[in-house]
């Protein structure tokens, strides 16, 4: 019996097939006799004369008690059969016997059997087809039509051919096969049904199988064959080597750059590849295009020594940077950091596009990895040899903020290059927490250049070196030990206060110097934006500080005089080592007969504690 599972796989029913083939009708009773018997029957075919032909109808006299006729039709052609000659009175036609109950009114008057020529005919084709063909054997027919999930092929009768089982790789269209012979492979017989199922593909993998055996046992790596396209993906062709496939990969088509195999090859092209590799256990053949030619990679040393210049267009542009071919099969790539000596690219399309012609200079090359570094930068003079020559330290510049950190700022003193302005060398006296207290950005300023590191690519620069330091001169001439000033408390900390004597100008009072009593936080005392007077303890030029003293400003010249050298009687203020108020340089008062022995330093130093 036929594999049922097999037609329903291409979406096609009994009764799609059977009325595509025109066999429906001839199922019989399994003890039907067609051929034999003389006796007239249903089901039998049976040889006629002709007795009469109207428009319509044939009559037939087959021996019967009553004669037959067959339709007029049956004598003109369709799609499966050619026209027969025209039926002449007293000439004989084989029929099929479909119905010997009396039947009126058909023709005239008399009852009739009902017979078919062309029914006949195609049972006698299907036993002559029967008689020499089986599972297995190989027909030869033509195309006659398309229909549901597949084709029909007429090998004497009509068989079907499911869509599948055209080829190896589905056509686009199976309609491009009507008319055409072809040769299959009988899959499936039901003598019940007169259904034939036939495969070409089974036919063509079987011819292909023995092929490929015997081209795997002759191929060798090295060897060209010839050989045509029988598809193409994204990542390459596959070559039909003559009953084995191998891939011609993308990578091996050409030692050029190509996104899409379809740019070199097309279907049915006929093209002449290497063979690369065989995996004889995997069946599978790796095919080369380019291996035809020598590689451009093998004198690529002598073609383009490190430090020659070359041209060369851009074939592709990414974020790190730019691959500029050289000649076919040799890409080099600029990275973005060499593609200018000064400005700052963040994309190196802001320089350079696709097919752009461009000169640079071989940087490096790696023969093993194919690889080449190229520069654009190296084609033009390196700015930097001439920095330090044009800006000596003590120079002064202009330049415009070109960003802002929180260690300084970035001035860019020509375009690409910038010096930096640190927030210690901004003010002489006044403590920069961040660069914006000064300066902000795209603001015209003068500086004075202070150092350039050319190998580093640094220059630094300076906005209090354009003054003298007023800690070597001014300072400590107007702010004296023991002198008293007014000041306004700009920062409170929790080791004390910051006091502004001028603008820029800040001194510490620490926590131990802001009353006589024990303060535990400075707030208690005072607040930010209070003017206070303040006695000024120390002024430290080196460190550039200056101590100050808030619960001194009350003590008396006595008290002051008793306990630098006097008797301890009526002393005021304990006996002790008096802090001042940086902490860090000693006492500044001693008492009489006190140790000799370093103080120690007070709590939250002014640099210590804010640093």
């Amino acid at each position: 019996m036929v594999n049922r599972n097999l037609l329903r796989e291409f979406d096609v029913t009994d009764d799609d097939l059977e009325a595509a083939m025109g066999v429906g009708l001839l199922e019989a009773p399994d003890e039907a006799d067609w051929l034999a018997g003389e006796d007239v029957s249903i089901n039998q075919i049976v040889e006629g004369k002709i007795v009469r032909v109207d428009a319509e109808y044939v009559i037939v006299d087959v021996g019967y008690k009553s004669e037959g006729m067959v339709p007029r039709s049956e004598w003109e052609e369709d799609d499966e059969n050619p026209a027969d000659p025209d039926p002449e009175i007293g000439g004989t036609v084989r029929v099929l016997v479909e119905d010997v109950e009396d039947v009126v009114g058909r023709h005239d008057e008399r009852g009739m059997i009902v017979l078919s020529k062309r029914k006949a005919e195609k049972i006698e084709k299907w036993m002559a087809v029967m008689e020499s063909v089986h599972e297995g054997d190989v027909v030869t027919g033509t195309v006659e039509r398309k229909i549901k999930g597949g084709l029909l092929v007429n090998i004497g009768v009509n068989v079907f051919l499911p869509a599948s089982q055209v080829d190896i790789r589905r056509p686009h269209d199976i309609g491009e096969y009507i008319d055409k012979e072809i040769q299959c492979i009988v899959l499936k017989i039901d003598e019940q049904r007169r259904n034939i199922v036939v495969s070409r593909r089974s036919l063509i993998e079987q011819e292909r199988a023995k092929k490929k055996a015997e081209l795997l046992k002759e191929l060798n790596v090295g060897d060209l064959r010839k050989g045509v396209v029988k598809n193409i993906a994204d990542f390459g062709a596959f070559v039909d080597l003559g009953g084995i496939d191998g891939l011609l990969h993308i990578t091996d088509m050409s030692w050029g750059r190509i996104s899409h195999p379809s740019e070199l090859v097309k279907i049915d092209d006929e093209l002449e590849v290497m063979v690369l590799h065989i995996d004889y256990e995997k069946e599978k053949i790796a095919l080369g295009l380019k291996q035809k030619q020598p590689s451009p990679w093998d004198d690529v040393s002598t073609k383009y020594p490190v430090g020659s210049r070359v041209t060369g267009t851009v074939v592709n542009v990414m974020s790190y940077g730019a691959f500029v071919k050289l000649e076919d099969g040799i890409e080099g790539l600029v990275h973005i950091s060499e593609m200018s000596w000064t400005r700052r690219i963040s994309h190196p399309s802001e320089l350079v596009n696709i097919d752009d012609q461009v000169e640079v200079v071989v940087l490096g090359i790696n023969e093993e990895k194919q690889e080449i570094s190229l520069g654009m930068k190296q084609t033009q003079d390196n700015p930097w040899d001439k920095v330090a020559e044009k800006y000596p330290p003590g120079q002064l510049v202009t330049g415009k903020v070109r960003n802002l950190t929180n260690y300084g700022a970035f001035i860019e003193i020509e375009e690409g290059i910038d010096g930096l302005l640190h927030v210690s060398d901004m003010s002489w006296t006044r403590k920069v927490s961040h660069p914006s207290e000064v300066v902000e950005k795209g603001q015209e300023v003068e500086c004075q250049v202070i150092s350039v590191d050319t190998d580093r690519r640094r220059i630094a620069l300076g906005l209090k070196q354009m003054e003298d330091d007023p800690w070597a001169t001014d300072i400590p001439s107007r702010y004296q030990p023991g002198q008293l000033v007014q000041g306004k408390v700009t920062k409170i900390t929790n080791f004390g206060v910051f006091v502004g004597l001028e603008d820029g100008l800040e001194g510490l009072l620490h926590i131990s110097e802001l009353a006589d009593e024990k303060v535990e936080n400075p707030e208690d005392v005072c607040n930010v934006g209070d003017e206070i007077e303040v006695k000024i303890l120390r002024v430290d030029t080196d460190d550039r500080k200056i101590g100050l003293s808030r619960k001194r400003v009350e003590w008396a010249e006595e008290d002051l005089a008793t306990e630098d050298g006097g008797s301890d009687e009526g002393v005021s203020k304990p006996a002790a080592d008096l802090k001042g108020g940086l902490g860090d340089g000693g006492p500044l008062f001693k008492a009489p007969g006190a140790a000799e022995e370093p103080a120690p330093v007070a709590e939250g130093d002014s640099e210590s504690q804010e640093d």
